[in-house]
Order: structure tokens, then C-alpha cells, then sequence
């Protein structure tokens, strides 16, 4: 419950009476939480959680505990990995109430991504189609994949699962994880990389993965190279701290490839209105130089080296369309 919000959890059990030893364990552990946040984070997760941990709450729990919930759980339980339990034990496993607040949470994740992406990407699928721009930046960053000879990748924010077909085509990567933190992309991304229909083989080969971002995961270790494609500019510019702690702390694969639009070729595309960006659902967009000066500081601080590559039709004097950091683990 606490580690995927940044904590360092450790559990000591306790025994039943000091002075008796031979008696045993008790039920009751001492455990402690280590986490640098701000104080009134540090009370809404404990608000929330304390009673979840119990799994009881001592008094009658009605409608007016969903808004509490959710109250107490903005910022953080929408992105939580086991938000569903959570709502459940929170709200004293009453269904009626739990649906409706998973609902709420969820509800942006509840909407079909195929539909989401008619309405929020149309946008930058017909400023972008004349050039075929997904197509190179998948070829690009598979070129890199290949001449690194990782054999176990994970995308995070995979959505539908285009790299991953991708992925899946190369026999040398024998390990391939997809992460998203929404469980209908996954079950998109499933139903069109026909998993049903894999051997046990190539079941065993790839894993997909509900987990948010911006969140320590202890499943998301040990790989060779992370790819994060066209993701960090749909992050809170506030939140880009902790997606790069999750990445380069605690992913920390040997190579990272991170690729962003980049703005100043915003101007080639004669249908976006000056000074909008290409998805209606971008944070930001940066230019050449703030994406490779926020490249360079995270590879300093996290111990990699960094090279820039460009991606699509580069022009002289606005780059090319879209950025691409390379990321190699110093050893």
C-alpha cells in the first residue's frame, strides 16, 4: 500500500511477551514508513490507508464516505496500482459504494482508449500523417533496441501496444514488458497482439503490466533497456521528479530511450494554431535545447550518459519533429 507512493516500508514482528520468549510470535508487527513528502500528504495517505491496513472501519459507513475517499485520495489513488482494494477495504467491502468511487476514479480509464483517441489525438494523427511520424519514431527506436543486443525491455506507458508487436517480431529479446496505467489499454493492447492465441512459450515471454509512472513498482527491475515513448509530456510538469526517480532510480535499466515532440517544428504543421500543442492532452512541449538541458541533468544526477538523436524530416533552422535521448548506465 505505502511503497507505491514512495515509502520505504520495513516490518519487524514482535513476540507475544518479552518475558516468556518461548511463547512466540505475536500477531502485531512494528512497522515503520520512510518517505520525504509534505506533511499534508503524509496525513491523506495515512487517512486513507490506516483503515484500509485494518480492513475494518469502527462506525457506520454511508455515501458521504465516497467523497472523503476521494477527498483525501486526490493527487494519489487514481494512479495507485491497487486503488480497487483500497476503495474496497475503505469503504468496508460495501459493492454499491466501491463501484461508484472506482468509478469516479476511474473515469477517464472507464472511457473506450480507442474512442480517446479519436477525440484527443485526432489532432496529431492529421498533423502528423503526411509523414508517417509514429512509423519512424517505432523504427528509430528499435534500431537502437537492436544494435544494444537488450534481450529484456519494458515500454512504459505502452498503450495500445504498437512497440510491443514491434518487440515481439525480434526473437532476440526474449523478455518484454508493457506498462500502463490503464487496465483498458492493456486489455486493448491483449485482445489486438491476439494474446489468447500465444503459445505457452511466447506467453511466458510477455508481461503487461497496470502500474502508474510516477510511482516506485518492485516488479519494474532488472532490464536492459526501458523505452518511454511519447509519454513524459502528457506528465505534470510537478510530477516529472518522480517519474524520473521511477525510471532512473528505480527501473535503472543499463539504456533508456525517452523520445518528445519537439515545439519549435510546431510551426511546419499548417493546421495547429500558433501556440497549441499537438495533443490536447500535452503538458508541455519543449524546444531542442530544454529537452537535452533536462536530459543532461537527470543523466548527471542518476549516473548515465546521454546522446540526442533527431526523428522524422530534420529542417535547418526548427530540427526535426520529434527528439529522441538515448540513456547508457554508467558503469
Amino acid at each position: 500500500m505505502f511503497e507505491p507512493l514512495g515509502y520505504q516500508v520495513t516490518a519487524k514482528p514482535l513476540i507475544l511477551d518479552e518475558q516468556f520468549p518461548e511463547w512466540g510470535a505475536s500477531p502485531y508487527f512494528a512497522v515503520e514508513l520512510q518517505n520525504t513528502v509534505r506533511l499534508a500528504d503524509l496525513l491523506s495517505h495515512l487517512y486513507v490507508l490506516i483503515p484500509v491496513l485494518d480492513d475494518d472501519k469502527h462506525y457506520w459507513v454511508g455515501d458521504e464516505e465516497i467523497e472523503k475517499l476521494l477527498h483525501h485520495g486526490e493527487g494519489w489513488l487514481k494512479a495507485h496500482p491497487a486503488r480497487e482494494q483500497i476503495a474496497d477495504r475503505y469503504l468496508k467491502r460495501q459493492r454499491r459504494l466501491t463501484r461508484i468511487a472506482v468509478a469516479q476514479l476511474v473515469e477517464e480509464d472507464n472511457t473506450d482508449p480507442e474512442k480517446v483517441e479519436v477525440s484527443r489525438a485526432l489532432e496529431e494523427k492529421v498533423l502528423e500523417q503526411r509523414i508517417s511520424l509514429n512509423e519512424q519514431r517505432l523504427e528509430a527506436v528499435m534500431t537502437v533496441l537492436k544494435a544494444s543486443g537488450a534481450q529484456r525491455v519494458v515500454d512504459l506507458g505502452c498503450g495500445e501496444g504498437k512497440l510491443l508487436r514491434l518487440l515481439l517480431a525480434e526473437s532476440a529479446i526474449a523478455q518484454i514488458t508493457g506498462v500502463d496505467v490503464s487496465f483498458r489499454a492493456l486489455e486493448i493492447a491483449k485482445e489486438r497482439l491476439q494474446v489468447d492465441r500465444f503459445s505457452l512459450a511466447q506467453q511466458s515471454r510477455l508481461q503487461l503490466i497496470q502500474s502508474s509512472l510516477i510511482y516506485r513498482d518492485s516488479r519494474l527491475t532488472d532490464f536492459d533497456a526501458a523505452t518511454v515513448i511519447e509519454v513524459i509530456e502528457h506528465l505534470d510538469l510537478e510530477r516529472l521528479a518522480a517519474f524520473e526517480r521511477v525510471l532512473f532510480e528505480f527501473v535503472r535499466p543499463k539504456f533508456a530511450i525517452v523520445t518528445t515532440p519537439n515545439i519549435e517544428y510546431n510551426v511546419k504543421f499548417e493546421n495547429l494554431p500558433a501556440g497549441k500543442f499537438r495533443h490536447r492532452d500535452h503538458r508541455f512541449e519543449w524546444t531542442r535545447n530544454e529537452f537535452q538541458t533536462w536530459a543532461h541533468g537527470v543523466a548527471k544526477r542518476f549516473g548515465f550518459g546521454v546522446e540526442f538523436r533527431s526523428v522524422g524530416t530534420e529542417d535547418l533552422e526548427v530540427g526535426s519533429p520529434t527528439q529522441m535521448a538515448i540513456f547508457t548506465q554508467c558503469k
